[in-house]
């Protein structure tokens, strides 16, 4: 039987179509960010980086309707191109949120990349399965940035 805290953890892997190092870029340049973060329909307007271990950084989103809103963390780890690690957390926060700690991984598959993702731990399953639905449609929008034509630095 799982115990409760790995229930409420989150974990998602998605294959990219292009090198590690070209998807870390997306991943930490603010302009890249802007153009695919955050679920179907949202936009990111203000990408805030300080891009160091100890570094913080603020995301302010905003939905097709509805008010703006922030998320923010700070850098834990950083070892190009291959993992990032930050907290995150909203602005202010839902009653039902905690701190949560981000970790991606970038595998080399030979001209593509396998990006694992976890976060956790959530306090409620509800907060977790908010997102999951988040960060797959991100990824999707990551995968098909990475993926049109003017992208590849």
């Amino acid at each position: 039987m799982a115990s409760q805290s790995d229930e409420l953890k989150l974990h998602l892997d998605s294959v990219m179509g292009a090198r590690p190092s070209r998807v870390f870029v997306a991943l930490t340049d603010p302009d890249q960010l802007a153009r695919w973060w955050g679920p179907n329909g949202f936009s990111t307007s203000v990408i805030e980086l300080d891009l160091k271990v100890g570094g913080r950084y603020r995301f302010a989103m905003q939905p097709l309707e509805g008010d703006m809103f922030y998320l923010h963390g700070e850098f834990r780890e950083m070892n190009a191109p291959s993992q990032l690690v930050y907290t995150f957390r909203w602005e202010p926060p839902d009653p039902e949120d905690v701190e949560t700690v981000v970790s991606i991984s970038l595998m080399d598959l030979g001209g593509s990349t396998r990006l694992s993702m976890d976060q956790g731990v959530f306090a409620t399953e509800a907060r977790r399965a908010l997102h999951e639905q988040g960060w797959s449609d991100s990824l999707e929008r990551l995968r098909a940035f990475l993926s049109s034509p003017g992208t590849h630095t």
